[in-house]
């Protein structure tokens, strides 16, 4: 049904990178979800009332609160389309965030009162009645929450939404613990045993555990978690396809929300070379990451020498006494200043957030070992830490 609808009312549906187009998927899968979760809650609520069952009762209105979390994605990815304005120049992506977190929330709240009402109905049990219809409801919306899960992850996964993957964990949740309660109403009539209650202080666990998982996906881009490795890997391959590129180093990428990605990176060039043509190398590098990757770029050029023996020699004993100390250290900008009595190496090292040396035991192992073979030579070592 949604991949009709989207047929229908979406243009260019396949440029997901598009804003236009994944504020147009949101506003679709808020709009089908708020009315399957409607026409839910209606038969739960039916089927609460016939067999006096607080778990199916509790289910339906877990489904209304679905119905709400459905209105705040739609209004999440509808805020989150607007222009950039003078207060946000880099638009209202983040807002797609917040409205996940805000679903988080509400998964927590039914979870909290759908344990309260459990535990109330182990203390003052009531004999549930049994009918076809309750079980053909329960059935339906099991196989219905089933169409919503894999539609919404699959929604998710193609504009690269969190919102939508967290509707989408919301309405697996939903999937067991409507298959939790079928059973419980199942083994009450045929065994006569009535673990409603408890049945429901299961469901209530499921639903506070998927409400930590939808919360933990929208926290992490809102905190600023690292990127994607394979949108990196895009962004080295696009930058070192350019002859005039030596390498690349202090790469970081700014998420100001999907599809509003700011990129910025250290390009190195080298120091003999015509600097009024790098600069020219360098705006059609940002303008091709810009058309490959939908991002801004800015690009520092730092002038690498090239020619130079010693430089790059001493480069060269560096990087083998780097990986003596570990193969996952890198350096970058290395030079070499020459003075009358001394000469200076200069250069940076990336250090791993959870590498087993402190920095300055590596900087201090790093500076004995350069000593030892070149008495005269003083190393300048700037430590940076690896952003993506």
């Amino acid at each position: 049904m949604v991949s009709l609808l989207s047929r229908i009312f979406i243009k260019n549906r396949e440029d997901t990178d598009t804003p236009a187009v994944r504020q147009a998927y949101g506003i679709l899968c808020g709009a089908v979800g708020i009315a399957l979760n409607l026409l839910l809650f209606a038969g739960k609520f039916l089927a609460g009332y016939i067999s006096h069952s607080i778990a199916i009762t509790a289910d339906a209105f877990n489904n209304l609160s679905d119905a709400g979390s459905s209105i705040i994605t739609l209004i999440g990815f509808k805020m989150a389309g607007q222009k950039p304005d003078p207060d946000h120049p880099f638009g209202h992506g983040r807002i797609e965030y917040v409205s996940g977190l805000m679903v988080s929330m509400l998964i927590f709240f039914m979870g909290y009162e759908l344990l309260k009402s459990s535990v109330s109905k182990i203390i003052h049990p009531m004999e549930l009645a049994y009918s076809p219809l309750v079980l053909v409801i329960l059935v339906l919306s099991i196989l219905v929450k089933c169409y919503m899960a894999l539609y919404n992850r699959r929604i998710g996964n193609k504009i690269h939404s969190t919102a939508m993957k967290a509707t989408a964990l919301d309405s697996l949740s939903d999937t067991i613990a409507t298959t939790v309660v079928l059973a419980a109403t199942l083994i009450s009539h045929f065994s006569g045993v009535t673990i409603d209650g408890y049945c429901g202080i299961l469901v209530a666990l499921f639903i506070f555990y998927s409400g930590i998982n939808a919360a933990k996906d929208t926290i992490s881009p809102l905190l600023g978690q690292a990127p994607d490795p394979e949108f990196v890997q895009s962004i080295n391959d696009i930058v070192m396809s350019y002859e005039g590129v030596i390498g690349i180093h202090d790469l970081i990428v700014h998420n100001y929300g999907p599809g509003r990605v700011l990129i910025s990176l250290h390009a190195e060039v080298p120091a003999d070379g015509d600097i009024l043509s790098m600069h020219d190398m360098i705006d059609l590098i940002e303008h091709h990451l810009r058309d490959s990757l939908h991002c801004s770029a800015v690009i520092h050029m730092d002038p690498v020498c090239v020619g130079d023996e010693e430089t790059n020699r001493l480069k060269e004993e560096t990087a083998v006494y780097l990986a003596e100390i570990d193969t996952t250290l890198t350096m970058h900008d290395f030079r070499i200043v020459k003075g009358p009595t001394h000469t200076n190496i200069i250069f940076d090292i990336v250090v791993p957030y959870d590498f087993k040396m402190t920095d300055n035991e590596v900087v201090t192992a790093l500076t004995e070992r350069i000593r030892e073979n070149n008495p005269n030579h003083f190393a300048v070592i700037e430590v940076d830490k690896k952003y993506s």
